[in-house]
């Protein structure tokens, strides 16, 4: 998969503190997992390196509002979202609580989200971009390839690496760039992930691999 600014972007699902950080709701089950992936570095090293050479950067975020609380049924991933209370917001106009809390961007990342060029799509509101304007945002500037990464790896990031590739995208996935959960039950959702993106992908790749190729590209 060959890549050129003009044409690539980098994506990134649910960057939140939920999901990635030690405050976050999820901690206990993806701790291992984004800690030996280094995921955080790594998404790091790639909005630096999108930023440093031109790439369009977009984030597909996740809420829910106390309007969803509404929803008469819901998956086994959902129930415990809606349980735990994970990214929760006060509603879709009201940061009231907002700064610093689960369903925040995680401080590491702000400073190249919240830098007015950055694509913040609305939220998508289950696994995948069929329900919000990620791909629209991406069509509207030609877009037709992207580097995936993000939170997490078997649900929402594979959700929107299938969606991306019925939309007519090539889809690099970046292994590093992601995690996955350890159920005790369910088992180990970024070793899921790894099977079907070497099915799906056109690309399956590292972060020092694709940081090279865009500094190269650009």
């Amino acid at each position: 998969m060959q890549i050129t600014k003009h044409e690539t972007a980098v994506v990134f699902i649910d960057p939140q503190i939920d999901v990635l950080s030690p405050r976050g709701k999820n901690w206990a089950v993806l701790e291992d997992s984004v800690t030996e992936n280094g995921t955080v570095e790594h998404m790091t090293a790639i909005f630096e390196a999108a930023k440093n050479h031109g790439f369009h950067v977009a984030i597909s975020p996740h809420y829910f509002y106390p309007a969803d609380d509404d929803w008469n049924f819901n998956g086994p991933l959902e129930s415990a979202e809606f349980e735990s209370r994970t990214f929760s917001r006060a509603g879709a106009l009201d940061l009231t609580g907002f700064s610093e809390s689960g369903a925040d961007w995680l401080p590491e990342f702000k400073p190249y989200i919240d830098d007015v060029r950055t694509i913040v799509a609305s939220p998508h509101k289950v696994f995948g971009p069929q329900t919000n304007d990620l791909v629209l945002q991406l069509r509207k500037r030609r877009v037709s390839k992207v580097i995936l990464g993000g939170m997490l790896a078997n649900m929402c990031v594979e959700s929107h690496l299938r969606e991306l590739l019925e939309q007519g995208f090539e889809v690099a996935v970046v292994t590093d760039a992601t995690a996955g959960p350890r159920h005790p039950l369910w088992g180990d959702g970024y070793q899921a992930a790894m099977v079907n993106y070497q099915y799906l992908a056109h690309h399956v790749t590292t972060t020092a691999a694709i940081t090279a190729q865009m500094a190269a590209s650009a």
